[in-house]
């Protein structure tokens, strides 16, 4: 006998009135990139000069790209089955992390690449990225676009 649990992993249309909130996060995330940007590239160029300017740029870059694949992939999923969303989930990271080290690979002896430019601003753009996220996604419990309303409860006289 299948539960209704059995019956909500087999249906593709299961999701299918629920909100896009991979995308909503990613993109609100790009969003938020904006002001975040300005800063890594100023203080690279601080730290190490055009080439580290350069390589946060692809840092940058290379971390938004992610986010966005990311997004793009767990809302596909989420429309095939709660399996498909943890096989994503897993797959899609280990070959996004695949692609950045690809990358990475194929600039690293550019003339203008600074790795430690590149590596630090990969890493601190996507934990900068990550937790300013964490602290509005936790503020609204859910995703960006849906706060929750206030119920009044009634009191007993």
């Amino acid at each position: 006998m299948r539960d209704a649990h059995d019956a909500d992993d087999k249906d593709p249309k299961a999701a299918a009135g629920a909100p896009a909130v991979e995308k909503a996060i990613a993109f609100d995330m790009l969003r938020r990139s904006v002001w975040l940007v300005p800063f890594v590239l100023i203080a690279a160029t601080l730290i190490w000069g055009a080439d580290g300017a350069s390589s946060s740029a692809v840092a940058v870059g290379l971390v938004l790209v992610n986010l966005v694949l990311s997004a793009l992939a767990l809302s596909w999923a989420a429309n095939v089955s709660l399996n498909a969303i943890m096989a994503v989930a897993l797959g899609g990271f280990a070959v996004r992390m695949g692609l950045v080290t690809l990358v990475i690979v194929l600039v690293k002896d550019e003339p203008w690449i600074d790795l430690v430019a590149l590596g630090v601003s990969v890493l601190v753009t996507h934990l900068g990225l990550l937790f300013w996220e964490l602290r509005y996604v936790s503020a609204s419990l859910a995703f960006p676009g849906l706060k929750p309303g206030t119920v009044k409860e009634a009191r007993p006289s």
